[in-house]
């Protein structure tokens, strides 16, 4: 179940914002829900039933209420308006695409950003 978690929120494509000092995601609700998810293997009836749903995680965010059994039915409807309001919906075609973009991701974000050392009196800070 984890690598299903990482391959919908962990991928190419998607963000992971930070909030501001305030503690405050900057975008609206449902903009942050689709920039933060990835559907993947929409078409994979197994899968989809295997793991509940969860490979639609767009729609599971943005409709958590409603029985997973219809997000294959809801999928084409919120991609189609995402992308008619200019928001980027974020799809991997099958498991195995989502999986490679997930070690993708991965490796990305383990790249080492270079520190700056600083120095007081009492505390040095990276």
């Amino acid at each position: 179940m984890s690598t299903i978690f990482q391959m919908a929120h962990v991928v190419e494509g998607t963000e992971q914002p930070l909030p501001n000092a305030e503690g405050i995601i900057e975008k609206e609700w449902a903009v942050h829900q689709l920039n933060t998810t990835s559907d993947f293997a929409r078409e994979n009836i197994f899968l989809n039933w295997y793991v509940g749903g969860l490979n639609f995680q767009i729609e599971h965010h943005l409709f958590s209420t409603i029985c997973h059994i219809h997000y294959r039915k809801i999928a084409p409807i919120v991609e189609r308006t995402a992308r008619e309001y200019g928001f980027t919906y974020n799809r991997k075609p099958a498991f195995s695409d989502a999986l490679a973009s997930h070690f993708h991701r991965l490796k990305e974000l383990g790249r080492q950003i270079p520190l700056i050392r600083i120095e007081s009196e009492h505390q040095v800070a990276f």
